[in-house]
């Protein structure tokens, strides 16, 4: 694993608390074992020390077969609404299974702030396989357009 070189509005520090603040899901771009290209949005969370993203998804997922066969990928973290920020970049993944799905329950809590809901209950069913995919970066760049959004509407209530 390489620290990855970090350009743009931010430095790497600055990136990691973006990162961390943020709840949007990763978008995660990869080739097929065609090819062609494929993209997918997935719940992460930034771990700074290692410097890399986990995931989480089922071990039948089709990402998991294309990351086996190809583990470039491109990826973007941004906010969906005005003043638009993010971090974008390029790395190397790799899957691990996620036994007693850690992975899994650890991003159920950042993103729904716990398993008591009927998606947890379906995701964490015992039959249910998952692995951790972790992308290591080896570029990030960074954007923040609050100074040139300031007096941007969005239009939401």
């Amino acid at each position: 694993m390489t620290e990855a070189a970090y350009t743009g509005e931010w430095d790497r520090t600055e990136a990691a608390a973006f990162l961390a603040d943020v709840h949007v899901p990763i978008r995660v771009a990869c080739r097929t074992p065609a090819g062609g290209l494929w993209m997918l949005s997935l719940w992460y969370d930034f771990d700074p020390e290692a410097d890399e993203f986990v995931c989480a998804t089922s071990v039948d997922a089709d990402v998991v077969r294309y990351l086996r066969a190809d583990d470039g990928v491109a990826f973007e973290v941004s906010t969906n609404d005005p003043p638009y920020r993010g971090v974008r970049g390029a790395g190397t993944a790799t899957i691990d299974p996620d036994d007693g799905k850690a992975t899994l329950r650890h991003l159920l809590e950042r993103y729904l702030g716990g398993t008591d809901s009927s998606l947890a209950e379906r995701l964490l069913d015992p039959g249910r396989e998952e692995v951790t995919i972790r992308i290591d970066p080896d570029r990030c760049y960074s954007w923040d357009f609050t100074d040139r959004m300031r007096d941007v509407d969005d239009g939401r209530d």
